[in-house]
Order: C-alpha cells, then sequence, then structure tokens
C-alpha cells in the first residue's frame, strides 16, 4: 500500500498495489496495520455504499460530537472527485480543502479524519461509492456546509448547471457558521494516538 500526503497533512490517500493480469486483478483493499502505521489506532463500525448519477454532489457532511466520524472512502465503480474541508477552528489549514480523484481505475482510497466536513461529486456516467465509518450514522448530529460557500472555492470540475443536490444539501449554511470542531480537540494525534 502506498500511502501519498496530500496538501493537508491529517488527509491520506492510500493507494493499492494491484495485481492483474488476463483473468482480471486483486489487491488488499484495506489492511490494519498499515492503516495504524500511517494514521494511528482506529476501529471502524460501519461500512456504507450509493450508487449516484453524473452531476450528483453529496456533501458537504460531519456528524457532530459526540458523534464524529472519520471515514475511510473509495469508488468502487465510475469515477468521483472527492473532498474533504478542515472545518477546526485554530487549524493552520482551517478553511482549506483536499480534492481527489478516485476511481475504479485508480482504487485509490482517501482518509477523511474526524473534523473535516465532507462531500463528492460523480465526474461519471454512475458511481458506486463505499466508505467506513469509526462511528455510527447519528441523524440528529447531522451537519453540513454549503458546498458553494465562496470562501472555500472549490471546484467541483463541472458545470453549475449539471450539480444535482438533495434538498438538504441545498440548505447547508456557510463554514463561518460551524463552531462545533477545535484544532485542539481534533488534532488527529489527539484522536488516533499512534503505538509506541
Amino acid at each position: 500500500m502506498n500511502i501519498i500526503q496530500t496538501n493537508i497533512p491529517d488527509v491520506l490517500i492510500f493507494e493499492p498495489k494491484v495485481f492483474g493480469d488476463s483473468r482480471g486483478y486483486f489487491f488488499e483493499s484495506f489492511r490494519q496495520d498499515v492503516f495504524e502505521q500511517a494514521v494511528g489506532k482506529i476501529h471502524f463500525v460501519q461500512d456504507n455504499q450509493s450508487k449516484s448519477s453524473y452531476g450528483v454532489l453529496r456533501g458537504l457532511h460531519f456528524q457532530r460530537p459526540p458523534y464524529t466520524q472519520s471515514k475511510l472512502v473509495r469508488c468502487i465503480e465510475g469515477e468521483v472527485l472527492d473532498v474533504a474541508v478542515d472545518i477546526r477552528i485554530g487549524s493552520p489549514t482551517y478553511g482549506q480543502y483536499a480534492a481527489v480523484r478516485l476511481s475504479a481505475e485508480n482504487q485509490r482510497q482517501l482518509w477523511v479524519p474526524q473534523g473535516f466536513a465532507h462531500g463528492f461529486i460523480v465526474l461519471s456516467e454512475t458511481a458506486i461509492f463505499a466508505y467506513k465509518c469509526d462511528n455510527y450514522y447519528a441523524p440528529e448530529y447531522d451537519g453540513g456546509i454549503a458546498w458553494n460557500d465562496p470562501s472555500i472555492g472549490i471546484d467541483w470540475l463541472i458545470p453549475e448547471k449539471d450539480i444535482q443536490l438533495s434538498g438538504k444539501d441545498q440548505q447547508h449554511p456557510a463554514m463561518y457558521v460551524i463552531k462545533d470542531f477545535s484544532y485542539e480537540q481534533f488534532k488527529q494525534a489527539a484522536i488516533y494516538p499512534k503505538a509506541k
């Protein structure tokens, strides 16, 4: 497994070694020891999967404490642009985002820690998106920020007229409204201490 830094230190790309021949391919999509060497101790409790068509934008989502979630996300069919926004007040990268293309072709996964808002948009005709979470879905702690917040300035790579949003995702506030996360509380080292 190749581990690649993004422009935000706590957000990592995991790129598997794919072994292929005329019959197809094989790769390890998750390995606990490799993951914990890169991030720290983790206990995933829920796997989710969605199918979406071109232009569907899901996000930008997070869960408020005490039901914050980290996610390990991947695209198993098609291609998406996956985005993680740092919403930890006091962070050196507060308000910045990491954007990574995830696809069935590149088999990359993105680690989105607690203290980040997460979203993705479908770039292909359809896409199947899957992710692991380290906390259960708790709808009453659901939160989000506006996908088009100008203070963040995300380039979603497709024309705005093609973007499809749920009713809920059309109503999220600007990032500055969100005060649930501090950098000190949600530093990755504070949440996922590495073994000595």
